[in-house]
């Protein structure tokens, strides 16, 4: 078998070979390549030592902050190549990471040490493929198997369960039955790993185009408990609501799994009901209700990706998506919509109308969204006839205001939100001449009296 590989790889690999070394591609590029799929990025492994590969790639960038480890990243404009020294792994400390290594000249060696077979195999030109541990057998089987003894290799490194349930998402493959007992066995060690692998783990089982396999595999290992807790309260958890055919948390994973695979969306999908066991009442007709399930759920949420070491960025997005997501319950009028875009965002928007088609269309078979089409499409009329819903977007700023005479300071900030009312219910109002008018009409109004008082 020959693959396809590219120039950039293949002049690391040549000049390595050039210099009297061996060089393979390893890794999961040679499994994506065997599924017929273009890997993300390549990794080459080598018989030469970290000195020799900075000596032979001196004319090119590089990056040594795993040469302790025998990795040297080349970086050329196509893009980065680890090139690694065949290794073989010495103890590791508290299942995280290897005491030391030490260099081999033995590409076996190298793939003994690898978590799982589907990615320990080896490729190169000269060669073909060196598979010792039937890795091609199966990724043809379908199957996630560690390399060598289950409890042995998820010792090393407790995330490799972790990784299990990824990869048998990602791939739609299935845990082979001691890959599974093993990683269920040692799975509370998981707690043990630091929180950024864990959510770099977690969220690509979230961004697979059916999230839900790798949640439920999660569940059945016995690890969701350690990587969300909050949600276990929404198993089995029944709403007792006629709109709702589903516990929460198989309404969870079904709005997961209709969501479009944007992060901040498939968290806020997995997190938008997580506060209804908190929240349960019942009426007198023996009907659950959840109120402020939203608010509470957009709390809870932002304690969640804390823990998760997220960016600010993220969790402002997810937290405005829980908050918002019940939102399609108010009939808006057209001002209420563009207040909606204003605190949701022009670039998320349509992210929140794709989070609440989901949770509708998860709730029972008879549920409708025509109500959030037709908010879809009047957003989509103000955003395409540019009206202001944004301060910055009216024909007039505070420069236009202090030239009339207003005084700089909070008072400029108030006329501001008062004239984007006006604008919002009458955007033919928004030209410098209007505005400017209905300033000076409202200084004459207000004065003696607090500005704010009048605002609506």
């Amino acid at each position: 078998m020959i693959f396809n590989i590219p120039g950039y790889v293949k002049l690391i690999m040549n000049r390595l070979e050039e210099k009297g070394y061996t060089a393979y591609i390893v890794g999961g590029s040679i499994r994506d390549m065997l599924l017929d799929k273009t890997p993300s990025d390549y990794d080459i492994a080598t018989n030469a030592l970290p000195d020799n590969i900075e000596d032979i790639f001196s004319d090119m960038k590089r990056f040594n902050v795993g040469k302790k480890f025998g990795t040297i990243v080349i970086s050329q404009e196509e893009g980065d190549v680890e090139v690694t020294t065949f290794r073989v792994d010495g103890n590791y400390i508290d299942g995280r990471r290897p005491e030391e290594v030490s260099f081999s000249s033995n590409i076996i060696d190298d793939l003994s040490r690898r978590d799982f077979t589907i990615n320990a195999m080896a490729y190169n030109y000269n060669t073909g493929i060196i598979d010792p541990y039937n890795g091609r057998e199966d990724l043809k089987n379908k199957i996630i198997r560690t390399v060598g003894d289950s409890g042995a290799r998820f010792k090393e490194d407790y995330l490799r369960i972790l990784r299990a349930a990824r990869f048998s998402t990602q791939l739609d493959f299935t845990i082979e039955k001691s890959t599974f007992d093993a990683g269920k066995k040692y799975g509370q060690n998981i707690s043990k790993i630091s929180m950024e692998r864990i959510t770099a783990e977690f969220f690509k089982i979230l961004l697979c185009e059916k999230p839900s396999n790798g949640i439920r595999i999660m569940e059945d290992m016995e690890i969701l408990n350690i990587v969300l807790p909050e949600i276990i309260p929404a198993i089995g958890f029944e709403q007792k609501n006629p709109h709702h055919e589903w516990d929460v948390y198989n309404h969870l994973l079904c709005v997961l799994d209709n969501t479009p695979p944007i992060i901040q969306v498939r968290l806020a999908a997995l997190f938008h009901d997580i506060a209804k066991p908190y929240t349960l009442s019942i009426d007198e007709n023996g009907i659950g209700h959840f109120y402020g399930h939203d608010k509470i759920g957009a709390e809870i949420s932002k304690d969640i990706l804390k823990r998760f070491k997220c960016s600010n960025e993220l969790i402002e997005k997810v937290y405005i998506f829980v908050k918002e997501h019940m939102n399609h319950h108010t009939n808006f009028k057209e001002k209420g919509i563009k207040r909606l875009i204003r605190r949701v965002g022009e670039d998320e928007i349509f992210n929140l109308i794709a989070l609440q088609k989901a949770d509708i269309k998860c709730s029972n078979k008879n549920a409708s969204i025509d109500h959030i089409i037709e908010r879809e499409k009047e957003i989509k009329d103000i955003l395409d006839n540019k009206e202001a819903y944004e301060i910055n977007q009216m024909a007039i700023d505070g420069r236009d205001l202090i030239e009339l005479g207003f005084e700089e300071g909070k008072i400029i900030g108030e006329i501001l939100e008062y004239l984007l009312e006006k604008v919002m219910e009458n955007p033919e109002l928004n030209n410098k001449d209007n505005l400017k008018k209905m300033a000076l009409d409202f200084k004459n109004l207000t004065e003696g009296q607090g500005c704010c008082d009048i605002i609506p």
